[in-house]
This record gives C-alpha cells, structure tokens and sequence, in this order.
C-alpha cells in the first residue's frame, strides 16, 4: 500500500483544513486508516483513526470535536477534517495503514505516508 497526503497548507488561527489520503492497491477498503503528527522538538503523537467500515472512530484528546476522520472506500481515501485550528496543531501530519483493527499507537500501522506541514500561524 502507498499512501499520498495532500491538503496541508498555512492557515490563521481558527481557520480550517481538509487533509487526504489516496491510497494505492486493491485492498484499501479492508484497512484500518488514521493520522499522526510531529512537530519540531516533540515526539510523534496519535490524532485521529477510522475502521475498515468507517463504523469506529478514535481522536486525540487535544483534537476532539475539532477534527473529522472519515473514508471513501470507493475513492480509497481517506480524510482529516480540521476545524478551529490552533497554532498547537502545527505540525508535519501523517497518514497510516494497517492491516489489523483500529489503534492508536503507532506500531498498530504498517504502511505510513510521506507527510504533509500544517502549519497554524497565531
């Protein structure tokens, strides 16, 4: 599987982003998907992940009700909504896959795209 992030950009505070994730082969729809992020300095840390299905969601506390994870199994892709940015969730971000059930950590995912900045100016 390889995986393409787009959608990362420059944005105001309190502005919005939509990051995607196309995904190659056969078999995205069977996939568990989801985001992390790393910032200068810090470690990598889990955002957002969605099931095979779509049916099950999980997010970082940080992002909670600000961010959308959701899935075009047709389209294999898959996508980050981002509202009320914060300068906070700047960051470089990352698509993943995996085979196995949904997680949060990041040994849970095999397949890793290679990034896109997002980055939120005050």
């Amino acid at each position: 599987v390889q995986l393409q992030a787009s959608g990362g950009g420059l944005v105001q505070a309190g502005g919005s982003l939509r990051l995607s994730c196309a995904a190659s082969g056969r078999t995205f729809s069977s996939y568990a998907m989801g985001w992390f992020r790393q910032a200068p300095g810090l470690e990598r840390e889990f955002v957002a992940a969605i099931s095979w299905s779509g049916s099950t969601t999980y997010y970082a506390d940080s992002v909670k009700g600000r961010f959308t994870i959701s899935r075009d199994n047709a389209k294999n892709t898959v996508y980050l909504q981002m509202n009320s940015l914060k300068p906070e969730d700047t960051a470089v971000y990352y698509c993943v896959a995996g085979r196995g059930s949904i997680g949060v950590h990041a040994w849970d995912y095999e397949y890793w795209g290679q990034g896109t900045q997002v980055t939120v100016s005050s």
